[in-house]
């Protein structure tokens, strides 16, 4: 184990894995409690991430009525944890060219689908970031949807 990262380096490591990541894990849970976890695509324009699937799937009858999700990118020893509003949008809503850059950049267009598809934009909210225990304080690097200049403690 290695020390930890200096929180500038954190904050560009995760800035990057969003720049070049594809897949993202989507918690989400329905009125009634029950979690639902997937591994959906994504697109980011520096700012929100754009997700799709089903709006008849768990997953989008979730984001849908519950308006905030947690994402999870990179693998248990160098994770990022995202908490962001979500704003549900009709497969149509979108300018055609937002549509094209995520269909480009994952390989996959929703609005090709015979199955109803819908946009889902995700605002980040608070991001966190850790690779080992030493990393655990000052994890935090976004809160209330600003980029923090240093750590705080969690």
């Amino acid at each position: 184990m290695t020390g930890p990262r200096p929180f500038a380096e954190r904050r560009h490591d995760i800035e990057q894995r969003l720049a070049e990541d594809v897949d993202v894990w989507v918690a989400t849970a329905s009125p009634d409690g029950v979690p639902h976890l997937v591994p959906l695509s994504f697109d980011r324009d520096g700012g929100a991430l754009l997700l799709a699937t089903p709006v008849g799937s768990p997953t989008g009858r979730n984001l849908a009525a519950a308006g905030t999700v947690r994402l999870a990118l990179g693998h248990t020893r160098d994770v990022c944890m995202i908490e962001g509003e979500v704003e549900a949008l009709g497969i149509d809503a979108l300018p055609r060219e937002r549509g094209d850059r995520f269909a480009a950049r994952t390989g996959f267009d929703p609005r090709a689908s015979a199955v109803r598809y819908g946009w889902f934009l995700v605002t980040p909210r608070r991001i966190q970031a850790w690779r080992e225990e030493n990393e655990l304080a000052g994890r935090e690097l976004m809160r209330d949807g600003r980029w923090l200049d240093e750590p705080v403690s969690s």
